[in-house]
């Protein structure tokens, strides 16, 4: 059976694709922010093939968090899933970069770059990237003014160019990106009008699905449906500008 690591896997969208892989019989990988929120999975952690601990807010314990997946053994698939939503300020992180661009955009790099290549590549995004305005020039937010709804959209129209800039460099794997809409979990909130299920079903299907459908890359996806996104996010110009600003930021070469 695949092998599937999900990041943010305690709540929301994580935990419900654990739930339903770890249902279906696939041998799933858990990621905890903390030894205190892993006990939120005390009820999937029995079946799953691992829990993995590890802040994305902390350039360091991604990369050790990284280490800890590769001991598990090599996966078939990659959920990043964990992010955050509207930050009150820019929160500085350890290493200095505001928190929205280190969780949703910088970690999902490292954990790419530095977790033994899987089969397939799953991002979530937003259909909120539409809104970002999609320069280059300031991702890390050290000379504009906060704002909180802005530096959320770049960074999910990051995490779209990211995906798709795997598609073409790395043919082998199925790299796609994913809108689950605006659905009813912790990061959502209680009034979102999307529906949870099927929030998570397009990754548990893309994560293991060998329909002719489900095995492709490249794509842009909601409830099971292609969609288009940002043009930006397909730009090969404007892809190998942001490898090269992430590069920079986290001292790690991708491709």
């Amino acid at each position: 059976m695949p092998r599937i690591f999900i990041t943010g896997s305690t709540d929301g969208l994580g935990r419900a694709a654990a739930g339903a892989l770890i249902g279906a019989g696939h041998d799933v990988v858990l990621h905890a922010r903390t030894r205190e929120r892993a006990a939120a999975l005390s009820d999937l952690a029995p079946h799953a093939a691992g829990v993995v601990i590890g802040d994305l807010a902390s350039a360091a314990e991604t990369r050790e968090l990284a280490g800890q997946v590769n001991q598990i053994g090599p996966m078939d698939t990659v959920i990043h899933n964990a992010g955050v939503y509207l930050e009150p300020s820019r929160a500085a992180t350890a290493e200095g970069h505001a928190k929205t661009l280190a969780v949703n955009t910088l970690a999902p790099y490292l954990l790419t770059a530095l977790i033994d290549r899987p089969d397939r590549l799953i991002y979530l995004s937003s259909g909120l990237h539409h809104a970002a305005a999609g320069s280059l020039r300031d991702i890390d937010w050290t000379r504009r003014s906060w704002n909180a709804a802005q530096a959320y959209s770049e960074s999910k129209l990051h995490v779209i160019a990211l995906a798709l800039t795997l598609a073409r460099a790395w043919p082998e794997v199925l790299s796609n990106a994913v809108d689950p809409g605006w659905v009813p979990t912790k990061m959502g909130g209680p009034y979102a009008t999307g529906d949870l299920e099927m929030g998570y079903l397009t990754q548990t299907w893309l994560a293991v699905s060998n329909d002719a459908a489900a095995t492709v890359s490249g794509g842009y996806w909601y409830h099971r449906q292609q969609q288009a996104p940002a043009p930006q996010t397909r730009d090969p110009a404007f892809q190998d500008q942001l490898m090269d600003r992430l590069a920079a930021l986290t001292g790690v070469a991708l491709l």
